[in-house]
């Protein structure tokens, strides 16, 4: 029976010598040198450690965990032993977890060593038999009990449909969407980007991104692994030390704040990035200004793509000529995937008018976990995902994202959709209503804002409502400015117009 274990396709292309340097870690006290060797034993380790648990195929195996070497094995661990992987945002609080962990029903969670408390508890009473923890200095007792397990291990058969990570989405009423990406989701998609931006021998990856979402799970290690190309390896984003190491990589992906935070060091010259040879930046749209700076500064031209939860990446600004990359679009459409602008009526548009953007490949996700009404409303009568963003497409065929028709504010690369923040700051005493929205931030793309309205006779304390939501929520949804006002604008059918809010609010982060 043929195999089409993703985990198989990505160890297929390790190098032949596999005591050269796969990962190299930046950022820990002293670095750390992984061979591609180790990578090959300490997945296998992690896999037979999940294989003796007796779990039923296509288990999930849920991860909110520091980024670490380790942490990337897991992911790999749980693809080759054939189950499903379930990373979670580290920022998650307990409310998010306890949500996550009884809508997917995983059959083990791994936390970090300091959250094991909270989450265990949450883990068990949702009837979770396996609770493990890892930290990023290589310690836990996922580590501990791996170190007895065989380190040779036959990837488990999968089909190209089955299911190999459930990424969630938050929901535009507050309820997160579980996206069912297969393995052959993930391996058309990283096989296309290995030609389209010209992955080649020598290729060395700066890798930044955090490993809970698609950009830096997917995108930046499914493009190294598959080129057989090592990576320099941070736990977290320094700008300072990032620039240090661009002589020795010549690929870095990022999302636009941590270009503008680059563009902030006086060491980010020309001869810095000499021997660089591609800048990509997705996850939230790139500044104008950004794109501009970075040129002038650097010679090179940022490569701006597109890409979501639901469909990994749908398009890419070319990788030559680089002349041919345009700031303020994200490019084609990938060799396979189809993408089309329709009205409101599902009727097509002229070319350079916008409208809704729809999307169909081999890359497209299987649908919402456990949602089918919510999988049946997203896809048009003949296919088609509705990715609720609105564009256009010009007469040379360029794309451009000009908005979200749900509203969703995506700051420093991370996804806040309005409704469930604005559900917590409505609980609130002495609150009337409230209206989430993003506006221009010169340093995350968008900053959060809330605009309240408080009840007859209540006075609200904007810091007061800051501080609450940091207790209940990730933060990096809590607004970074809350402004207090009598009412909200407006229309006729009594709607909230947003637009007018994030017009009278625009030039709070930044000069008018």
């Amino acid at each position: 029976m043929k195999n089409d274990n993703l985990f198989g396709t990505l160890r297929a292309a390790f190098p032949a010598d596999l005591d050269a340097i796969a990962v190299e870690t930046a950022d820990t006290p002293q670095p750390l040198y992984y061979t591609w060797r180790d990578l090959e034993r300490g997945t296998a380790m992690l896999a037979n450690l999940l294989a003796s648990l007796g779990l039923p195929p296509g288990s999930r195996i849920a991860a909110q965990v520091d980024k670490s070497v380790e942490a990337m094995m897991l992911y790999l661990a749980v693809l080759r032993a054939g189950h499903v992987y379930l990373p979670l945002n580290t920022a998650y609080q307990a409310g998010e977890i306890e949500y996550f962990v009884g809508n997917a029903e995983p059959a083990v969670v791994v936390c970090a060593k300091r959250n094991f408390g909270w989450v265990s508890r949450i883990a068990f009473n949702a009837g979770v038999k396996h609770v493990y923890t890892l930290d990023d200095d290589r310690s836990g007792t996922l580590l501990d009990r791996a170190a007895s397990q065989p380190d040779t291990h036959e990837p488990a058969v999968a089909q190209a449909d089955d299911l190999a990570v459930i990424i969630y989405t938050s929901g535009t009423t507050g309820r997160s969407k579980g996206a069912m990406l297969t393995h052959e989701n993930l391996r058309s998609n990283a096989r296309v980007l290995k030609d389209y931006w010209g992955w080649q021998p020598g290729d060395v990856l700066i890798h930044a991104l955090p490993i809970f979402h698609v950009h830096g799970l997917f995108v930046a290690i499914h493009g190294a692994l598959l080129n057989g190309s090592p990576m320099i390896w941070f736990g977290r984003f320094d700008p300072k030390a990032v620039v240090a190491r661009l002589p020795d990589a010549t690929v870095f992906m990022g999302v636009p704040t941590l270009y503008v935070r680059m563009l902030g060091e006086s060491a980010l010259t020309r001869e810095q990035c000499a021997h660089m040879r591609l800048f990509v930046s997705g996850s939230a749209p790139l500044l104008i200004e950004t794109f501009n700076a970075w040129r002038e500064r650097t010679g090179h031209t940022i490569l701006e793509r597109y890409g979501m939860s639901e469909t990994v990446m749908l398009t890419s600004n070319p990788y030559r000529p680089e002349s041919a990359r345009r700031g303020g679009t994200v490019g084609f459409p990938l060799p396979g995937v189809q993408l089309r602008i329709r009205d409101d009526k599902g009727r097509p548009v002229p070319t350079g008018e916008v409208g809704h953007i729809e999307v169909k490949g081999p890359n497209v996700f299987k649908g919402y976990w456990r949602m089918p009404e919510k999988t049946a409303d997203d896809f048009t009568d003949d296919l088609w995902f509705k990715t609720g963003d609105v564009g256009k497409i010009d007469a040379d065929g360029y794309v451009t994202i000009v908005g979200r028709s749900k509203d969703l504010v995506i700051t420093g690369g991370y996804n806040v959709y309005p409704a469930e923040v604005e559900a917590l700051i409505n609980e609130l005493p002495g609150v009337a209503e409230s209206a989430v929205i993003g506006v221009p931030h010169p340093d995350f793309g968008e900053g959060v804002v809330a605009v309240v309205v408080p009840r007859p006779g209540a006075a609200l304390d904007p810091d007061g409502i800051v501080a609450t939501l940091k207790t209940k929520i990730a933060g990096y949804k809590v607004p970074k400015r809350v402004v207090v006002v009598p009412e909200l604008p407006r229309n006729q059918m009594g709607k909230v117009q947003k637009n007018v809010l994030r017009d009278a609010h625009r030039g709070l982060f930044t000069p008018a």
